[in-house]
């Protein structure tokens, strides 16, 4: 089209109205005759009630253009990276005791680090599909479903006609204070194909974070089956996840991080 044709910018003018958003932001950036064309807030008014019909039946005026709203409330929000959590494994330590029938079976007070191992050597015996599982990924920033895990030593067993709980506490060095994680929380759900009980509770947050219900902690105890006990499980190791919300092992340390601690 010939820049000096006299109807250019009635053309335009008539062809920008028809075209989306994202299209006319790209018009804006042909020259300064169609930016300055594409500029008016009524072309982008026009877009605004395309795309939420809703909005021209509003009771007061925004105080952005249409334009700036278009562009605000379309476009698609970076992906942002957690900055540094303030808690590290090494200011933390878990406190785990399982119960079997009432009857304790394992008590013991972990330092974080510990849950980071994984389980490097497993008892033999340990089933092909549980062993691939058992050590964790190298970079465990930035994996997927991060998991806490440590061995048991000496292993214990418990029939699975028993009710068998668990309850985590969890204490932090830089100020002293406890929080909950698991309170009793019985193993109800026994998973043969991948050799593992699982119990789980709802995590207890800070009154500073009143929109976060629903999360929950979980705890695996890991197991083989024993032949020559009728019917008896072998736990050799304890796995913790939170991977409800928390996919990285910063996303855990925040999310610890937020529990209501006394």
């Amino acid at each position: 089209m010939n820049n000096d044709w006299p109807y250019r910018s009635e053309v335009l003018k008539l062809i920008f109205p028809l075209l989306d958003g994202s299209d006319l932001q790209n018009c804006m950036l042909v020259s300064h005759q169609w930016k300055d064309i594409a500029a008016d807030d009524y072309l982008w008014k026009c877009i605004c009630i395309r795309k939420w019909p809703s909005f021209l039946k509003r009771r007061f005026s925004p105080t952005l253009t249409y334009y700036q709203l278009f562009v605000n409330f379309s476009k698609k929000q970076p992906q942002r990276s957690l900055l540094p959590a303030r808690l590290s494994l090494e200011d933390i330590e878990f406190y785990i005791d399982v119960w079997s029938d009432q009857n304790l079976v394992f008590s013991e007070a972990v330092p974080g680090p510990i849950l980071e191992d994984g389980i490097p050597n497993p008892p033999s015996g340990t089933y092909e599909v549980l062993r691939n599982h058992l050590v964790p990924k190298p970079n465990g920033n930035c994996g997927s479903n991060y998991k806490m895990m440590m061995p048991i030593h000496p292993k214990f067993s418990f029939s699975l006609s028993m009710s068998v709980t668990v309850s985590v506490l969890i204490g932090r060095k830089d100020t002293k204070k406890m929080a909950c994680i698991i309170d009793k929380s019985l193993f109800e759900y026994i998973d043969g194909s991948v050799y593992r009980a699982m119990a789980f509770d709802y995590m207890r947050f800070s009154p500073l974070y009143p929109f976060l219900p629903g999360m929950r902690a979980w705890v695996s105890l890991l197991f083989m089956e024993n032949d020559s006990s009728g019917g008896a499980i072998d736990v050799f190791g304890i796995e913790m996840d939170f991977s409800d919300i928390a996919q990285s092992k910063i996303e855990v340390l925040w999310l610890l991080d937020m529990l209501d601690w006394k």
